[in-house]
């Protein structure tokens, strides 16, 4: 991915946003707004967007199932949301 990346300040992103949705829609190319040289946001693919959804889902269902088997392993339980939101005071 990183190869096909590049910068571009979103003063300059306003007057070209349709050419760089494009660019990223039909050749893949990832466009990384910024501010002052700093990266703020990216304009990708839905492609690019979707796989990274995917692999986020993957981390998060394997997090879930490590956790779950970890509480099996030691017998402890989990803790019900009102519970850690009345003990956090929220």
């Amino acid at each position: 991915m990183s190869g096909n990346a590049h910068e571009l300040p979103i003063t300059d992103a306003r007057d070209r946003l349709a050419d760089v949705v494009n660019e990223a829609a039909y050749t893949g190319q990832v466009t990384f707004l910024t501010r002052r040289g700093r990266r703020l946001a990216a304009i990708v693919s839905v492609e690019a967007a979707e796989a990274a959804e995917r692999w986020e889902d993957e981390q998060l269902g394997r997090m879930a199932d490590d956790a779950v088997a970890e509480m099996a392993r030691t017998g402890e339980r989990p803790v019900p949301l009102d519970e850690v939101r009345t003990e956090l005071g929220l």
